[in-house]
């Protein structure tokens, strides 16, 4: 009871710090940008966007479930100075935090399945995302785990950007205890594009649009303490960096 009780401190004070990192930055200005700036702004959303395991490779198992509150800040490396003239004046951004709710399930042979959502406060920032990974090493006392995994994310919320992205990785792990480091390798696809002039008639402006992929590394550190689960997680996707951190449960 004590553990639970410091697991939702924790939580709520995660929550808390996160909350002012988006404060007033709706994105509804869209038809200001340029190509080239579009294309910046659409290669940090690709980063920040595209889906973060914040898991070992271990299966869970058909019986297993891994359910937590994770949060995910990435710095804006190319995009920051456009957030002011994007969200109307709401201030420049260096760095984005993401709270999400992720949920992974174990099934049969090695695979587990996996799907997260998120809605950012004080943002019209909502986005949904899943995985399939196949253990191709299932591991053991004196082995790793190696696994590939697809996913898939798509924003929702912006009615001016269409965006989603596509991604594969592969991943390795080796159990201590309670302790499992991991690291990872892949690539991810992501697909932009505005629709402004869906939804402002009489808009003369070009369709931004923008297809492009980046290379992605991790690594992270899962600590099981039972039932309650923490897990901290390092991401460079193309230019920009990311640290992740889950709280939950995972058997």
């Amino acid at each position: 009871m004590k553990t639970n009780k410091l697991l939702l401190s924790a939580l709520c004070a995660l929550a808390f710090a996160a909350q002012p990192a988006f404060a007033a930055h709706d994105i509804t200005n869209l038809q200001v940008l340029g190509q080239s700036q579009f294309d910046d702004l659409s290669q940090d959303l690709g980063s920040a966007l595209s889906y973060k395991p914040v898991a070992p490779s271990t299966t869970l198992g058909t019986t297993g479930f891994d359910i937590g509150l994770e949060f995910t800040q990435t710095n804006l490396a190319k995009s920051a100075p456009l957030w002011n003239t994007i969200t109307n004046g709401g201030g420049t951004l260096q760095n984005v935090v993401i709270p999400k709710l992720h949920i992974t399930k174990g099934l049969p042979f090695g695979f587990d399945i996996s799907a997260f959502y998120s809605k950012v406060p004080t943002t019209n920032i909502s986005f949904y995302g899943g995985a399939l990974s196949y253990a191709i090493l299932d591991g053991g006392i004196a082995e790793p785990t190696i696994a590939l995994r697809a996913a898939f994310t798509k924003l929702n919320g912006v009615n001016q950007l269409a965006f989603n992205t596509k991604s594969v990785d592969l991943s390795i792990s080796k159990g201590f205890v309670m302790v499992t480091p991991y690291a990872g390798i892949g690539k991810v696809w992501s697909k932009s594009s505005s629709n402004i002039a869906s939804i402002a008639p009489g808009y003369t402006g070009m369709t931004l649009s923008d297809s492009f992929s980046q290379n992605k590394i991790y690594g992270g550190l899962n600590l099981n303490l039972g039932l309650v689960n923490i897990d901290a997680e390092m991401d460079k996707t193309g230019s920009a960096r990311s640290t992740s951190v889950k709280l939950g449960f995972r058997f």
